[in-house]
Protein backbone atom coordinates (compact mmCIF):
# COMPACT_ATOMS: atom_id res chain seq x y z
CA UNK A 1 0.00 0.00 0.00
CA UNK A 2 1.21 3.21 -0.64
CA UNK A 3 -0.44 5.94 1.47
CA UNK A 4 0.10 9.53 0.34
CA UNK A 5 -1.46 13.69 1.26
CA UNK A 6 -2.62 15.96 -1.33
CA UNK A 7 -3.72 19.49 -1.92
CA UNK A 8 -2.32 22.88 -0.54
CA UNK A 9 0.57 22.98 2.14
CA UNK A 10 -1.35 23.12 5.46
CA UNK A 11 -4.80 21.88 3.87
CA UNK A 12 -3.47 18.61 3.04
CA UNK A 13 -6.02 15.64 2.50
CA UNK A 14 -5.12 12.00 2.92
CA UNK A 15 -5.14 9.46 -0.42
CA UNK A 16 -3.99 6.00 -1.55
CA UNK A 17 -1.87 4.91 -5.03
CA UNK A 18 -3.57 1.94 -6.62
CA UNK A 19 -2.69 -0.89 -8.50
CA UNK A 20 -2.68 1.54 -11.70
CA UNK A 21 -0.92 4.26 -10.09
CA UNK A 22 -3.90 6.20 -9.82
CA UNK A 23 -3.83 8.95 -6.91
CA UNK A 24 -7.14 7.90 -4.81
CA UNK A 25 -9.06 10.19 -2.30
CA UNK A 26 -9.46 8.63 1.24
CA UNK A 27 -11.04 11.64 2.94
CA UNK A 28 -13.97 9.97 3.49
CA UNK A 29 -12.38 7.54 5.39
CA UNK A 30 -9.69 8.93 7.61
CA UNK A 31 -9.14 12.62 8.54
CA UNK A 32 -5.58 12.42 7.66
CA UNK A 33 -1.89 10.44 7.32
CA UNK A 34 -1.19 11.01 10.51
CA UNK A 35 -0.12 9.40 13.84
CA UNK A 36 -3.53 7.76 14.81
CA UNK A 37 -4.22 6.43 11.17
CA UNK A 38 -0.59 4.61 11.14
CA UNK A 39 -1.63 2.10 14.24
CA UNK A 40 -1.57 -1.31 12.86
CA UNK A 41 -5.38 -1.98 13.95
CA UNK A 42 -6.70 1.77 11.34
CA UNK A 43 -3.44 0.44 8.59
CA UNK A 44 -5.36 -2.62 8.12
CA UNK A 45 -8.32 -1.35 7.44
CA UNK A 46 -7.07 0.67 4.75
CA UNK A 47 -5.43 -2.04 3.16
CA UNK A 48 -8.96 -3.81 3.23
CA UNK A 49 -10.59 -1.25 1.25
CA UNK A 50 -11.19 -1.93 -2.39
CA UNK A 51 -9.24 1.15 -4.19
CA UNK A 52 -12.07 1.41 -7.35
CA UNK A 53 -14.72 2.32 -4.27
CA UNK A 54 -12.72 5.79 -3.77
CA UNK A 55 -12.97 9.31 -5.97
CA UNK A 56 -9.88 10.23 -7.49
CA UNK A 57 -7.79 12.89 -6.92
CA UNK A 58 -7.80 16.23 -9.50
CA UNK A 59 -5.00 15.81 -12.01
CA UNK A 60 -2.26 17.99 -11.37
CA UNK A 61 -3.47 18.37 -7.60
CA UNK A 62 -0.09 19.06 -5.39
CA UNK A 63 1.58 16.80 -2.94
CA UNK A 64 2.40 16.99 0.59
CA UNK A 65 4.96 15.09 2.62
CA UNK A 66 3.34 11.77 3.02
CA UNK A 67 3.12 12.31 6.83
CA UNK A 68 1.33 14.37 8.63
CA UNK A 69 1.50 15.56 12.39
CA UNK A 70 5.11 14.75 13.13
CA UNK A 71 6.38 15.07 16.31
CA UNK A 72 10.08 14.51 15.47
CA UNK A 73 12.34 13.82 12.84
CA UNK A 74 15.44 12.00 14.14
CA UNK A 75 18.26 11.83 11.62
CA UNK A 76 21.47 9.13 11.87
CA UNK A 77 24.62 10.64 10.80
CA UNK A 78 27.35 8.50 8.90
CA UNK A 79 25.63 5.86 8.17
CA UNK A 80 27.25 4.77 5.43
CA UNK A 81 30.72 4.08 5.29
CA UNK A 82 31.64 5.16 2.00
CA UNK A 83 29.76 8.48 2.82
CA UNK A 84 31.80 8.60 6.08
CA UNK A 85 35.13 8.06 4.01
CA UNK A 86 34.17 10.89 1.86
CA UNK A 87 33.34 13.24 4.40
CA UNK A 88 37.24 12.46 5.68
CA UNK A 89 35.39 10.87 8.42
CA UNK A 90 36.07 7.65 10.78
CA UNK A 91 32.50 5.03 10.49
CA UNK A 92 31.22 5.52 14.03
CA UNK A 93 30.87 2.72 16.59
CA UNK A 94 27.52 3.63 17.37
CA UNK A 95 24.79 5.37 15.55
CA UNK A 96 25.27 9.44 15.57
CA UNK A 97 21.76 10.59 15.90
CA UNK A 98 20.65 14.22 15.73
CA UNK A 99 17.42 15.87 14.77
CA UNK A 100 15.68 18.22 12.42
CA UNK A 101 13.04 20.53 13.43
CA UNK A 102 9.72 19.38 11.95
CA UNK A 103 8.98 22.76 10.69
CA UNK A 104 11.49 21.75 7.97
CA UNK A 105 9.26 19.54 6.67
CA UNK A 106 8.07 19.81 2.84
CA UNK A 107 6.42 18.10 0.38
CA UNK A 108 8.13 15.94 -2.83
CA UNK A 109 7.60 18.42 -5.18
CA UNK A 110 7.91 22.30 -3.36
CA UNK A 111 10.72 24.32 -3.89
CA UNK A 112 13.97 24.64 -1.67
CA UNK A 113 14.40 28.20 -0.04
CA UNK A 114 18.39 29.08 0.12
CA UNK A 115 18.89 30.74 3.41
CA UNK A 116 19.87 34.45 3.52
CA UNK A 117 23.49 34.11 3.31
CA UNK A 118 23.94 30.66 2.69
CA UNK A 119 26.75 29.11 0.33
CA UNK A 120 27.15 25.76 1.35
CA UNK A 121 23.72 24.08 0.80
CA UNK A 122 23.82 20.34 0.20
CA UNK A 123 21.96 17.37 -0.56
CA UNK A 124 21.24 13.76 0.84
CA UNK A 125 19.13 11.28 -0.33
CA UNK A 126 17.92 8.83 2.23
CA UNK A 127 15.80 6.46 3.25
CA UNK A 128 12.82 7.30 5.92
CA UNK A 129 11.18 5.00 8.69
CA UNK A 130 7.76 6.48 9.89
CA UNK A 131 6.88 4.63 13.24
CA UNK A 132 3.72 3.40 13.49
CA UNK A 133 3.58 2.54 16.60
CA UNK A 134 4.99 3.14 20.12
CA UNK A 135 8.29 1.88 20.34
CA UNK A 136 10.48 2.40 23.81
CA UNK A 137 13.43 -0.10 24.74
CA UNK A 138 11.82 -2.66 21.84
CA UNK A 139 14.21 -5.23 20.96
CA UNK A 140 16.36 -5.38 17.32
CA UNK A 141 14.35 -9.01 16.77
CA UNK A 142 10.96 -6.71 17.73
CA UNK A 143 11.51 -3.39 15.83
CA UNK A 144 10.64 -3.86 12.50
CA UNK A 145 6.90 -4.20 14.18
CA UNK A 146 6.66 -0.91 15.22
CA UNK A 147 7.26 0.65 11.52
CA UNK A 148 4.50 1.42 9.91
CA UNK A 149 6.27 2.11 6.71
CA UNK A 150 9.27 3.82 4.49
CA UNK A 151 9.62 7.15 2.74
CA UNK A 152 11.83 9.09 0.60
CA UNK A 153 13.88 12.11 2.52
CA UNK A 154 16.30 14.60 1.21
CA UNK A 155 17.82 15.42 4.31
CA UNK A 156 18.81 18.62 2.84
CA UNK A 157 21.86 20.53 4.99
CA UNK A 158 23.59 24.04 5.42
CA UNK A 159 26.88 22.90 5.82
CA UNK A 160 28.43 25.98 6.88
CA UNK A 161 25.42 26.11 10.00
CA UNK A 162 26.42 22.49 10.61
CA UNK A 163 30.16 22.19 10.60
CA UNK A 164 31.58 25.57 10.84
CA UNK A 165 29.13 26.79 13.68
CA UNK A 166 29.61 25.63 17.04
CA UNK A 167 26.59 23.68 18.68
CA UNK A 168 24.63 21.06 17.07
CA UNK A 169 24.14 20.17 13.96
CA UNK A 170 20.68 20.69 13.97
CA UNK A 171 21.59 24.46 13.12
CA UNK A 172 22.63 22.92 9.73
CA UNK A 173 19.23 20.69 9.16
CA UNK A 174 16.09 22.58 10.24
CA UNK A 175 15.51 25.22 7.76
CA UNK A 176 11.82 25.47 5.84
CA UNK A 177 11.82 23.06 3.13
CA UNK A 178 14.87 21.45 4.10
CA UNK A 179 13.39 17.98 5.06
CA UNK A 180 11.42 17.00 1.75
CA UNK A 181 9.16 13.34 2.66
CA UNK A 182 7.75 11.55 0.00
CA UNK A 183 6.05 10.94 -2.25
CA UNK A 184 4.17 8.40 -0.45
CA UNK A 185 4.37 5.92 2.29
CA UNK A 186 5.04 2.47 0.89
CA UNK A 187 4.25 -0.31 3.72
CA UNK A 188 7.02 -2.73 4.79
CA UNK A 189 4.81 -5.46 2.88
CA UNK A 190 4.90 -3.61 -0.01
CA UNK A 191 8.76 -2.48 -0.05
CA UNK A 192 10.07 -5.85 0.32
CA UNK A 193 13.52 -6.24 2.19
CA UNK A 194 14.64 -2.54 3.31
CA UNK A 195 18.06 -3.82 3.00
CA UNK A 196 18.07 -3.97 -0.30
CA UNK A 197 17.01 -0.26 -1.62
CA UNK A 198 19.02 1.16 -4.62
CA UNK A 199 18.88 5.29 -3.85
CA UNK A 200 19.89 7.91 -5.84
CA UNK A 201 20.28 11.60 -6.57
CA UNK A 202 20.95 14.29 -9.22
CA UNK A 203 22.26 17.60 -9.58
CA UNK A 204 20.96 19.51 -12.88
CA UNK A 205 20.66 15.70 -14.47
CA UNK A 206 23.76 14.68 -13.43
CA UNK A 207 23.99 11.57 -10.89
CA UNK A 208 25.58 12.32 -7.83
CA UNK A 209 25.00 9.48 -5.79
CA UNK A 210 24.18 6.05 -5.98
CA UNK A 211 24.19 3.80 -3.17
CA UNK A 212 21.66 0.72 -1.56
CA UNK A 213 20.77 0.20 1.83
CA UNK A 214 22.72 -3.00 2.40
CA UNK A 215 25.68 -1.03 2.87
CA UNK A 216 24.20 1.13 5.89
CA UNK A 217 26.70 0.63 8.67
CA UNK A 218 23.71 0.25 11.04
CA UNK A 219 20.46 -1.43 9.63
CA UNK A 220 16.56 0.08 9.53
CA UNK A 221 15.85 -2.67 12.76
CA UNK A 222 18.80 -1.56 14.81
CA UNK A 223 18.42 2.11 14.19
CA UNK A 224 14.87 1.82 15.62
CA UNK A 225 16.03 -0.55 18.33
CA UNK A 226 18.82 1.96 19.45
CA UNK A 227 16.98 5.14 19.34
CA UNK A 228 14.12 3.53 21.80
CA UNK A 229 16.81 3.17 24.23
CA UNK A 230 17.42 6.48 24.41
CA UNK A 231 13.61 8.47 23.56
CA UNK A 232 10.17 7.12 23.11
CA UNK A 233 9.35 6.84 19.57
CA UNK A 234 6.02 7.48 18.91
CA UNK A 235 3.83 7.25 15.81
CA UNK A 236 3.96 9.53 13.27
CA UNK A 237 8.06 9.90 14.12
CA UNK A 238 10.26 9.73 10.92
CA UNK A 239 13.42 8.18 10.95
CA UNK A 240 16.07 9.53 8.63
CA UNK A 241 18.73 6.81 8.39
CA UNK A 242 21.96 8.31 6.39
CA UNK A 243 23.05 8.83 2.90
CA UNK A 244 25.50 7.21 0.64
CA UNK A 245 28.44 9.43 -1.10
CA UNK A 246 28.11 11.92 -3.62
CA UNK A 247 27.15 14.66 -1.23
CA UNK A 248 28.68 18.35 -2.32
CA UNK A 249 30.74 18.43 0.95
CA UNK A 250 32.47 15.17 -0.84
CA UNK A 251 33.51 16.61 -4.03
CA UNK A 252 36.84 18.16 -4.86
CA UNK A 253 36.07 20.77 -4.69
CA UNK A 254 32.85 21.26 -3.32
CA UNK A 255 30.21 22.52 -5.32
CA UNK A 256 27.08 23.64 -3.19
CA UNK A 257 23.34 24.15 -4.32
CA UNK A 258 22.63 27.37 -6.06
CA UNK A 259 19.38 28.91 -6.93
CA UNK A 260 18.17 27.53 -9.99
CA UNK A 261 19.44 24.10 -9.20
CA UNK A 262 17.34 21.08 -9.96
CA UNK A 263 17.37 18.07 -6.83
CA UNK A 264 15.95 14.96 -8.59
CA UNK A 265 16.01 12.08 -6.19
CA UNK A 266 14.56 8.16 -5.86
CA UNK A 267 14.50 5.00 -4.51
CA UNK A 268 13.39 1.69 -5.06
CA UNK A 269 9.88 1.24 -4.22
CA UNK A 270 10.11 5.05 -2.84
CA UNK A 271 9.17 7.04 -5.48
CA UNK A 272 10.78 10.42 -6.67
CA UNK A 273 11.46 13.72 -5.49
CA UNK A 274 11.70 16.57 -7.55
CA UNK A 275 13.12 20.59 -5.99
CA UNK A 276 14.25 23.49 -7.51
CA UNK A 277 16.20 25.66 -4.90
CA UNK A 278 14.93 28.97 -4.61
CA UNK A 279 15.49 32.50 -2.49
CA UNK A 280 14.40 32.27 0.93
CA UNK A 281 11.44 34.46 1.11
CA UNK A 282 12.92 36.12 4.35
CA UNK A 283 15.61 37.31 1.97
Amino acid sequence: MKLIRHGARGAEKPGLIDANGVLRDLSGVVADISPATLAPDSMSRLAALDPASLPTVAEGARLGACVGGVGNVVCVGLNYADHAAEAGLKPPGQPIVFNKHNGAISGPLDDIWLAPGSEKLDWEVELGIVIGQRAFHVSEAQALHHIAGYCLVNDVSERAYQIEMEGQWAKGKSYPTHCPIGPWLITPDELGDVQNVDLWLDVNGERRQTGNTRTMIFGAAFIVSYLSRFMSLQPGDVIATGTPPGVAMGMKPPVYLRVGDVVTLGGRGLGEQRQTVVPSPAG
